[in-house]
């Protein structure tokens, strides 16, 4: 098979991958129910040491830096509640925590959630993070230009391996919720 974007040496219909996913991004992949078919899911084989977006771009080709997504893991706070929640944006801007996320999810405080509680809380390795397979009572926040993308590449649930996925699959998934302005530009000094 060959992948819809980038060059990938191994290229498979993410049904045909389970068993080099983790079991929550398995498991949903096995369930998948929406427009877009599970077999239009795409998982490509990579290297871990070529995981963070930018080597991943300099090994694979700087082109996908444009299709490429980030799936961050937050924590809204509000009267002593704590509602954990994902926000999937392009990788080139950031997540608009203070902003659009505190708004979105009625909290008072929001900020990124630790390492431990994004690790343990998905059963997913920090840097693969997916919003294919998350907790189903999370509400998951989607970048309205990721929706937008064809295909968009995304983290698998682990550091090696990464899912390529048709956009407008990640406002299917379950609490999806697509704002407009979740992801901003980065500033440069």
């Amino acid at each position: 098979m060959h992948a819809p974007i980038g060059t990938f040496d191994d290229a498979r219909p993410a049904p045909d991958a389970l068993d080099l996913l983790t079991r929550p991004v398995a498991d949903a992949i096995r369930h998948w129910r929406g427009a877009v078919p599970a077999e239009d899911l795409v998982f490509v084989d990579t290297d871990p040491e070529w995981a963070d977006t930018a080597t991943f771009a300099e090994h694979y080709g700087p082109e996908l830096l444009a299709q490429s997504a980030n799936c961050v893991v937050v924590a809204g706070k509000r009267g002593g509640e704590t509602t954990l929640a994902a926000c999937v944006v392009l990788s080139a801007t950031k997540v608009d925590v203070n902003g659009a996320v505190r708004r979105q999810l009625g909290a008072r405080k929001a900020s990124f959630a630790s390492m431990d509680t994004a690790v343990g809380e998905t059963g997913m390795e920090y840097g693969g993070i997916t919003p294919i397979g998350l907790p189903e009572e999370w509400p998951v926040l989607v970048d309205a230009a990721v929706v937008d993308l064809p295909y968009v590449l995304l983290g698998s649930g682990t550091r090696r391996g990464k899912l390529i996925v048709p956009g407008k699959a990640l406002a299917e998934l379950p609490r999806a919720t697509v704002l407009d302005g979740l992801g901003v530009a980065v500033q440069t000094a």
